[in-house]
């Protein structure tokens, strides 16, 4: 049964996804992995969610304030062996769910050109693609999104 749960950035089970998504980034950002990972730390995320299958901690996802009506998405994450079943839109929906409870009236994301499955999920979650944003204006492996909630 897949339960998602909602925490911090100091729940351990997130922590250790975090560690094999950033893992996975090192691949297939390159030479770009250490600029993103500078704006990626856990010390500025206070909503965070995780989900599990049947206890087993298998995915997560966090939103974090980007200014007074905006929650940027972060550190979204599903292991490979669960990918394809609908869980990493389940726990987007639960952090726009999340962001809509504190007042917040959209999210935006960064994400990387090269993250074809990431893409795929926000487009089919109805995400726009927008200018680059803040640290990523001007990035050519940026890709940007948004979406009103």
């Amino acid at each position: 049964m897949l339960e998602i749960i909602r925490s911090d950035s100091e729940n351990k089970d997130f922590v250790n996804l975090v560690s094999l998504l950033d893992a996975g980034l090192a691949i297939t950002d390159g030479e770009d992995h250490a600029f993103y990972d500078q704006f990626n730390k856990l010390n500025a995320i206070k909503y965070v969610v995780v989900a599990y299958q049947d206890s087993v901690p298998i995915g997560c996802g966090a939103i974090k304030a980007y200014d007074e009506g905006t929650m940027e998405v972060k550190r979204m994450f599903v292991k490979e062996e669960y990918r394809g079943k609908g869980i990493a839109g389940k726990i987007l929906s639960e952090l726009e769910k999340w962001a809509r409870e504190l007042g917040f009236q959209k999210c935006i994301l960064e994400t990387g050109t090269r993250q074809i499955e990431a893409i795929a999920l926000y487009k089919k979650s109805k995400y726009s693609i927008i200018p680059n944003y803040g640290q990523y204006e001007g990035v050519e492996n940026s890709l940007c999104f948004e979406k009103k909630l």
